[in-house]
């Protein structure tokens, strides 16, 4: 007669002993942080006796002043992140100029880039000249809007896979007048 096992009342249903390992994450998180939202003028310090300040002023730019305006966007660097990075992930990011005062416009700039394998930190970057961007003279409020995807690899599905947002940043435009 062989031995039979009894089972008195419901079995626990999960794994309990320390020889049992499973993962129901193999392949980990996929995350990034969109950080250090910059501006900044490019002109040269004035000549004497133009200038007006110790130092040139990032922040307040003339109209036909080259600018740029950039972030940065790390991402973790899990199995399925190093993948999605390799096969080539689209990011955009859309800088949002908002006016304050009745003369200044509102608009949007773009920057995008497609990731590459092993390269965890990316900087997206918007350069050109108020006139260029049609900014007019005024006072505006910046943001950036980032969004993550799609994997631009055929077998990849073509969606959006992260949105982020960053602001606080500060700009004023004035008129340039040439001189004849």
């Amino acid at each position: 007669m062989a031995d039979t096992i009894q089972k008195i009342g419901q079995q626990i249903p999960v794994q309990l002993g320390g020889t049992e390992t499973y993962s129901k994450n193999v392949l980990g998180p996929v995350s990034f942080t969109l950080c250090n939202l910059r501006i900044r003028g490019l002109a040269e310090e004035p000549e004497l006796p133009k200038d007006v300040a110790p130092a040139q002023s990032p922040y307040i730019i003339a109209s036909n002043e080259e600018f740029e305006v950039d972030v940065d966007i790390e991402f973790n660097s899990s199995p399925l992140t190093r993948l999605l990075l390799c096969l080539g992930t689209r990011m955009t990011v859309c800088f949002s100029f908002e006016g304050m005062g009745a003369k200044a416009v509102e608009l949007d700039l773009e920057a995008s880039e497609l990731s590459d394998k092993d390269v965890f930190k990316y900087t997206l970057t918007w350069k050109g000249t108020p006139d260029m961007a049609e900014l007019t003279a005024g006072f505006y409020g910046i943001a950036a809007v980032a969004t993550i995807g799609p994997v631009e690899h055929p077998c990849a599905p073509k969606c959006a896979m992260g949105y982020g947002y960053i602001a606080g940043l500060l700009l004023q435009v004035y008129d340039a007048f040439e001189s004849h």
